[in-house]
């Protein structure tokens, strides 16, 4: 199997979890923020929609300059389902046109003539579109499980869905 459709398939995984979770947000909980440091809860959903396909459409390239992300706050549930329905499209269409010498072939950020990093593209990938993406959907689990929104299970039971997991 090439690297790109082992990558796809976890995505594939992982896309309907993350759908899950997204879901759960309640619409007057968008501009809600745990701490005065941190994103809203609308803030960060939308970037946990957006990560996969602003990564993969960087990947496209050989060298990028450093990343400027923008938080936007979006107005409902409904526009951040719809930006994570066009991100897993976006994956979808563009991660087998990487065949196994472009995963192999070196990503970097540079800033002017500053090489910031140079990383192998299946790394870059596995550790940005993947592996950010479930930092950042954990992260959200714990903006719902303060909210009282019930988690839903991601690799294993959660305690929302399965009460036998709780803890005292």
């Amino acid at each position: 199997m090439s690297i790109a459709n082992e990558l796809l398939n976890e995505f594939e995984e992982q896309a309907p979890i993350t759908r899950r979770f997204l879901e759960r947000l309640p619409q007057d909980k968008l501009t809600w923020k745990p701490h005065e440091k941190s994103l809203t809860a609308g803030q960060l959903a939308h970037h946990l929609a957006v990560v996969p396909a602003g990564v993969i459409s960087g990947a496209q390239k050989s060298e990028v300059p450093p990343p400027n992300v923008k938080f936007p706050q979006p107005e409902s549930v409904r526009e951040i389902l719809d930006a994570f329905e066009t991100s897993i499209a976006t994956v979808r269409r563009t991660m087998p046109t990487f065949d196994d010498e472009a995963m192999h072939g070196l990503w970097r950020i540079v800033d002017g003539n500053k090489e910031l990093l140079a990383i192998p593209r299946q790394t870059f990938l596995r550790n940005i579109m993947l592996n950010h993406w479930y930092q950042h959907r954990g992260q959200f689990s714990v903006y719902l499980r303060i909210l009282d929104v019930p988690v839903p299970s991601s690799w294993g039971p959660s305690a929302d869905e399965r009460p036998d997991f709780a803890r005292p």
